[in-house]
């Protein structure tokens, strides 16, 4: 497929008008969920075979999260579409002020291989709700649900309107430099660096999402137990392999033996005595990414797990402890590692949290409303979760993003929809009344015009 022709093909097809209409937008989300609803299991088939992941959390995180985003904007992207009036300023009425969204054009999305599925279509759903073509780049770490993709899609949609690129880093610079109208890209830091400055050549707008290291701050508590059920599974599905999982908890020393304790029981209550025969786990997905994780295991104290499978690319849910210096306090994990770092004081996590740069999310668990309020006010990260895990990105009505290191702009939802669409200032004036002393020549008193924009502001 040649890049430049597919571009140049949608770039031709936005240009003709159809993509703006709410009945054009309506049939294409209508069409790419039966789709996916038609084709559910080869979905499911191909996350097993890249990710070996769970058919439970392939429905739940992939297939049917975005079916249920799709189902959401449908009921919603009528009253999304219609202009917004706002008020206008009293010195120029009569006059009518609006705010209009409308599409970029082209948006090009580029996957990671994480949720391959979910990552790759839930931004495509806001993207064509908005009235955008759509050229999608679904990550190569992931070769069998971007084949899928590429087929379904193919199948279904004329390139003009959805297209797949499949491959690497080439194939994503050759759609970059071929001026695209958006990019929204979900991956690691530092390729969102690069893509942002590739993006620069032609000022083209971006949604980064990216990762960081989500700290997860115990404070003042008093169910520990149900507090490490919860940690342990947001740390563990996809065997870690989640941008917001977990990625050190922050703890007084005198939780740490009742932790270990839990930790290792919710550990065996979740994937059975040797998580390494459980359908419920996933693999890591490549032996360049295994080998990286099991490197971090060399110099660490581990207290639960640390079992590891060359053949089978499989990592132990495993708690640890180790020296800041430590790759694991350095570096997002992105893997099943989970270290616990000694803090006395709500105060001493705040400024441990602070002197790092900002992450994707934070969890903080206590039952003390001053604790929450505190961190949250005291903090940056993309987002906040209050005595749980993951479940803030379950929210439509939340936005779902980064703030520095970890990310640029937000999705979901309505979130979605404003992501992919300009908006646009609209001011229209009557014939009907015109203020004289607007135009020259000019009156030597201003006291008369303050007096007026006085009265008026």
């Amino acid at each position: 497929m040649n890049i430049q022709e597919v571009v140049l093909a949608q770039k031709e097809f936005f240009n003709s008008g159809e993509t703006l209409s709410l009945e054009y937008r309506i049939d294409r989300l209508k069409k790419l969920r039966d789709v996916i609803e038609n084709n559910i299991d080869l979905i499911h088939e191909a996350l097993k075979a890249d990710l070996k992941k769970p058919l439970f959390e392939a429905f739940t995180a992939e297939t049917m999260f975005v079916i249920n985003e799709i189902n959401k904007v449908l009921k919603n992207l009528k009253r999304w579409m219609k202009p917004k009036k706002v008020s206008p300023p009293k010195v120029h009425l009569p006059v009518e002020c609006l705010i209009r969204p409308e599409p970029y054009g082209t948006i090009f999305i580029i996957s990671p291989w994480n949720y391959p599925f979910q990552l790759l279509i839930s931004p495509l759903v806001g993207a064509l709700a908005a009235g955008n073509t759509v050229i999608l780049k679904p990550s190569e770490l992931a070769p069998n649900v971007s084949k899928v993709v590429n087929k379904l899609i193919s199948d279904n949609f004329p390139k003009e309107e959805i297209a797949v690129i499949e491959g690497g880093p080439d194939e994503t610079n050759a759609v970059i430099d071929s001026n695209v109208d958006y990019i929204f890209y979900t991956g690691s830091t530092s390729v969102g660096r690069i893509i942002y400055q590739r993006a620069a050549k032609f000022l083209t707008p971006v949604t980064l999402e990216l990762g960081g290291k989500s700290p997860c701050v115990i404070q003042d508590v008093k169910s520990l137990k149900l507090i490490t059920k919860r940690i342990v599974w947001g740390k563990f599905m996809n065997a870690g392999q989640t941008c917001i999982a977990p990625d050190y908890i922050l703890m007084p020393e005198k939780y740490k033996d009742d932790f270990i304790k839990y930790f290792k029981k919710h550990v065996e209550s979740f994937y059975g005595e040797n998580p390494h025969l459980s359908k419920d786990y996933s693999r890591i997905i490549s032996r360049r990414h295994y080998e990286r994780l099991k490197g971090f295991l060399g110099d660490v104290k581990v207290h639960s797990g640390g079992n590891v499978n060359d053949d089978d690319l499989y990592i132990e849910p495993t708690l640890v402890e180790c020296e800041d210096s430590s790759p694991l306090l350095q570096e997002e994990i992105f893997g099943p590692i989970l270290p616990i770092v000694k803090s006395e004081s709500l105060d001493h996590s705040i400024q441990y949290i602070k002197a790092r740069p900002k992450p994707l999310a934070l969890y903080n668990f206590s039952n003390l409303k001053s604790n929450h309020d505190k961190i949250i006010a005291h903090t940056s990260s993309g987002g906040v979760c209050l005595n749980d895990t993951l479940l803030q990105i379950t929210a439509d009505h939340l936005p779902f993003g980064g703030v520095g290191d970890s990310g640029l702009g937000a999705y979901h939802g309505k979130f979605s929809f404003n992501t992919f669409s300009h908006q646009k200032s609209i001011m229209k004036r009557s014939f009907k009344f015109d203020v004289p002393l607007r135009y020259p020549p000019f009156p030597k008193n201003l006291k008369l015009i303050k007096l007026l924009l006085k009265k008026l502001g």
